[in-house]
């Protein structure tokens, strides 16, 4: 294999570089037309944020090693990802207060359209019998720093290549590390995203993974629809059950929306892969997610149809476990159990669908899956998915 490696961030041996800018004449002859970019920001809540700018020419991307290398914001052929968050961004963790004392620190710096929930949590947050945070909302490590970020080019597979590393530990309770992988080639309307959590550890260690992806206008609108082949679903609490039938359709924006929250448990085909679908009203633009069962065996979706200036945005997330306490969630053996050193690899690739032809054949890919088993759709929230289903009278 030919590569060719540019190391941007390596704490380890103090190399940190600010700017970067390599086109064709660096990256090769494979990816003529191709740029990847690197800046720091500055100033607002910006301020020191690391931005690494990928164009494969169809697809262009825009990452932040600064923020767990979440995806910010990205181009897929026609389709634009991301959404459009309250919050003028991206935002530097050190204006995040992940463990503020209400636990929701974190919605002070959400506003990518790909953002990590875990290492070792990545729901709902917990707190102890004195009320102190024990796990905050999606974890922290989406508000960690890559320690070594590196940028090469594969010439056998024709792709360019961004890898970073993230460390979620604490001193005497957990130590992981997320290496992060990114995959683009020049002329696909697509991209694809390979990571990996490793247990630092002497000992055995558990941790959890969520990738809230995020979707807001111009896909997102009156009458977009998520199509996912479906072995069971069910809704989260009551004010999901008010509109279990339309659980698949968006509503224009609405400043006096209340969320809500769909949990599944999709059926997939027998080489373990399974997808969703995320397309406009008109079904002439979308995008596709595909990935494995076996890594991910939950599935949320997360709508937030509120007013434009309010967050108007669906989340598709799929997880190790559902986004409930973590407690909840390992009484029921929803996390990863890692031995010694060890660790679990997952795979997540997204494509662009930019005309109704191809939103048809991914919606006809969903069909064949949906074939293999007869859906199961709860009326009311699973006690063992969710806890004890609120009362209706709240």
């Amino acid at each position: 294999m030919s590569r060719n490696r540019w190391v941007l961030t390596d704490v380890s041996n103090r190399v940190h570089i600010d700017k970067v800018d390599l086109g064709p004449a660096e990256l090769g002859d494979s990816f003529g037309g191709c740029h990847i970019q690197k800046q720091t920001l500055h100033g607002g809540l910006a301020n020191g944020i690391d931005v690494i700018d990928v164009d494969a020419g169809s697809c262009q991307l825009t990452l932040l090693p600064t923020r767990g290398m979440a995806i910010w914001k990205a181009h897929v052929g026609e389709v634009k990802l991301g959404w459009k968050s309250p919050l003028v961004g991206p935002v530097h963790p050190s204006f995040v207060p992940v463990d503020e004392p209400s636990g929701l620190g974190f919605l002070c710096g959400f506003d990518e359209f790909l953002t990590r929930c875990g290492l070792y949590s990545n729901g709902a947050p917990e707190f102890d019998d004195q009320g102190n945070v024990k796990s905050p909302l999606h974890g922290w490590v989406g508000n960690r720093p890559a320690h070594r970020v590196e940028v090469s080019t594969d010439t056998q597979s024709g792709e360019m290549v961004i890898e970073g590393e993230v460390d979620d530990s604490r001193f005497h309770l957990w130590k992981l590390r997320l290496i992060s992988t990114l995959r683009v080639r020049p002329g696909e309307a697509g991209f694809r995203v390979t990571d990996r959590i490793v247990n630092l550890s002497n000992g055995p260690q558990t941790a959890q993974l969520l990738y809230h992806v995020n979707y807001g206008a111009p896909l997102l609108e009156q009458g977009s629809r998520l199509i996912a082949p479906i072995q069971t679903m069910a809704p989260r609490d009551a004010r999901a059950v008010e509109d279990l039938e339309h659980w698949n359709l968006y509503k224009a924006p609405d400043p006096n929306y209340t969320e809500q929250c769909y949990f599944f448990d999709l059926a997939a085909g027998g080489d373990n892969y399974t997808q969703v679908m995320l397309c406009n009203a008109d079904a002439n633009r979308g995008v596709g997610m595909r990935f494995r069962k076996d890594q991910f065996p939950c599935f949320t979706q997360w709508k937030n149809t509120v007013g434009e200036g309010d967050g108007y945005v669906t989340g598709l997330e799929p997880a190790t476990n559902f986004p409930n306490a973590r407690s909840f969630e390992a009484e029921r053996g929803r996390v990863l159990n890692l031995p010694p050193h060890g660790s679990s690899e997952f795979e997540l690739e997204f494509r662009g669908l930019a005309s109704a032809a191809e939103v048809r054949t991914t919606a006809d890919q969903i069909a064949d899956l949906q074939k293999t088993v007869e859906p199961t759709i709860h009326s009311q929230p699973v006690v063992d998915w969710c806890g004890a289903p609120p009362s209706f009278d709240e």
